[in-house]
């Protein structure tokens, strides 16, 4: 590696050693000729004594429940323990430059909740058979580079020494090539935003970009999990959560979820928050026909004929603003949650399809009747629609208070 930049960081190599030692091996010693340092881990479930730096035993241990939970002799059970025992066993680590792990289904999924655990930014690199597939169960909101094995992960032969090499050399440029965050760069800004609030988020993003690195996420799911991660990370002094749309679809089935863990790392983070109720007025299916039957008599909005939108209830909005009203306090940070009087979306306003101020009433009520207010944690109500623009700028002085707090 001359004149190349020296490694940062060792290299974890982990995974099933016991049936996958010649692959692992191969990366590390691959790992090893780049002038990189090397910790083979091995997560093999079997008992199997496999010739590494940190062996099954060891990890195991790390599980709340000690090792004899992930060495059950019942592959599936041993599977997730040993998964859990990684992600304990990665964070507890202080040198990591990057991760590396082949295998199959299996061997992904114990490598990778680990691997997701992990601040964005740091290497991480997956060789998998299901590589080509849906990964999204895999990936979720982190950096993983996931790399097709192409063939199965068995055996050193013409294709996977290339496709391992490859992996490897990759792992070791991103260790070697890491970039520090600039300690002169703007402070960081998240922001989330749909089709139906986007005149809101784009005047508040604008209101803050000349102070601000603003990243705008789409909030479909993987858009409010990504701006979570980060938060979780590090990486963000603040966010401007305007749009929890996806809330909706974890009640009521639709297909932008972001999971359970909404919010929490707003809670986690105790980041200074600033949230509004961006179009909870909806649920989002996919064509008109995907629907599920229960819902053949509701309010539907054909966006495109790829997406359908539902309006939400009386009933379901009041059960969602306890649930917002539960994690809200439980933040320790600053929080400002809006609530817009003149509708929650470019559809939920007076003489269009959503408009329905009885269920926004129920929203709004249920957070004032579940939210306990204090100074840090405050619910503020505004006349207008979420997209006028006097209700962004009211956003983004709350903001700013906040951060000068």
């Amino acid at each position: 590696m001359a004149n190349s930049p020296a490694p940062q960081g060792v290299a974890y190599v982990a995974g099933t050693f016991d049936t996958k030692a010649r692959e692992l091996h191969f990366i590390a010693d691959a790992l090893k000729d780049l002038g990189v340092a090397v910790t083979t881990v091995d997560l093999s479930t079997n008992h199997a004594d496999a010739v590494t730096d940190i062996g099954a035993k060891a990890v195991a241990a790390f599980h709340p429940d000690g090792a004899d939970a992930v060495f059950t002799g019942d592959r599936g059970s041993a599977v997730s323990a040993m998964a859990v025992a990684f992600e304990r066993f990665l964070l507890s680590r202080d040198d990591i430059g990057g991760v590396i792990s082949a295998g199959g289904t299996g061997g992904t999924a114990l490598a990778t909740p680990a691997m997701r655990a992990l601040p964005i930014g740091l290497p991480k690199v997956m060789v998998s058979t299901v590589g080509g597939g849906n990964v999204a169960p895999y990936v979720g909101p982190s950096d993983i580079c996931m790399i097709p094995s192409v063939t199965d992960v068995q055996g050193i032969n013409r294709i996977s020494s290339q496709v391992l090499a490859n992996a490897a050399h990759a792992l070791g440029g991103m260790i070697a090539h890491h970039k520090d965050p600039d300690p002169d760069a703007k402070p960081t800004v998240a922001l989330t935003m749909f089709g139906v609030t986007t005149p809101c988020v784009q005047h508040a993003a604008a209101a803050l970009e000349d102070r601000f690195d603003t990243l705008v996420f789409h909030a479909v799911g993987t858009g409010g999990q990504a701006m979570e991660k980060l938060a979780d990370s590090g990486l963000l002094a603040g966010m401007l959560d305007l749009t929890t749309t996806e809330i909706c679809d974890l009640f009521m089935g639709g297909v932008f979820s972001a999971g359970k863990d909404r919010l929490g790392a707003v809670i986690r983070s105790g980041l200074p928050y600033v949230g509004s109720c961006g179009a909870l007025d909806m649920v989002n299916f996919g064509a008109k026909d995907t629907v599920p039957s229960k819902y053949a008599d509701r309010n539907l909005y054909v966006h495109n004929p790829q997406v359908t939108l539902m309006r939400t209830t009386v009933e379901e909005n009041a059960r969602m603003g306890r649930w917002i009203g539960e994690k809200l306090n439980r933040c320790e940070g600053p929080v400002r949650f809006f609530l817009p009087e003149g509708g929650v979306s470019l559809l939920d306003a007076p003489e269009m399809p959503f408009w329905d101020p009885e269920a926004d009433a129920a929203l709004f009520e249920a957070l004032e009747t579940t939210v306990r207010q204090t100074d840090s944690r405050r619910l503020i109500r505004l006349p207008w629609n979420i997209n006028d623009d006097r209700f962004a700028d009211a956003a983004v002085a709350a903001f700013l208070e906040l951060l000068e707090a």
